[in-house]
């Protein structure tokens, strides 16, 4: 009797591993394949478009964002000056020089064209984009960076005679292509408002 009741224990725990295994391979076999979820980034807010004249100390005048800081950099005798155009919150900066054409239009492009590509070892591919303009005389280049570049966003601007304009948005954050593209998407479109109402001034040079 006593052996008996032995082997029918042993037949329900066998029972009982033997449908534990079934429920784990079925499991296996029918349940949805476990996909990783992608890696998400805080939502940004950005502020609505806006945008203001600006007329600074530079023979030039254009339309920023009325969320934009300006901060205006010593000048020196030459005629050149520099400026910043910040976005505070998202700490993001259009760095622009502004340099008088006294017969280096050429030396300045080259100078433009080297600074954009000191970043060609971190950017994955660098597109330009054709600036023409002629009921301003506005002219030049803008280039746009993939990648992980330090500076995603460069152009120059010139009336080919008088006046060269270089900018150079910088986040000042680890660059990280995919978590700042919102921003860099939003200030590629102030960028492009700015060369897009940009006005040259006369200067005593260009009205001789």
């Amino acid at each position: 009797m006593i052996e008996k009741i032995k082997n029918w224990k042993w037949v329900i725990a066998l029972g009982i591993i033997v449908l534990g295994g079934l429920i784990f391979l079925s499991q296996l076999i029918f349940a949805p394949s476990s996909i990783p979820k992608p890696r998400g980034y805080f939502r940004i807010d950005l502020p609505a478009k806006d945008y203001v004249p600006y007329q600074g100390d530079c023979p030039l005048n254009f339309e920023i964002g009325s969320y934009n800081k300006v901060e205006i950099l010593p000048s020196d005798s030459t005629g050149s000056c520099w400026f910043q155009i910040r976005l505070p919150k998202h700490r993001a900066t259009v760095h622009c020089s502004y340099f008088p054409v006294q017969g280096n239009l050429d030396q300045l492009i080259q100078e433009a064209y080297d600074k954009t590509a000191k970043h060609d070892v971190k950017a994955t591919s660098k597109n330009r984009t054709v600036v023409r303009i002629d009921s301003t005389r506005v002219y030049g280049l803008i280039y746009d960076l993939q990648g992980d570049a330090a500076s995603q966003l460069q152009f120059y601007v010139t009336d080919s005679t008088d006046h060269f304009l270089w900018g150079a948005l910088y986040f000042w954050n680890r660059p990280n292509a995919d978590s700042l593209a919102p921003v860099l998407q939003f200030m590629r479109e102030d960028v492009i408002h700015l060369i897009n109402t940009l006005h040259w001034k006369r200067t005593s040079a260009s009205s001789e």
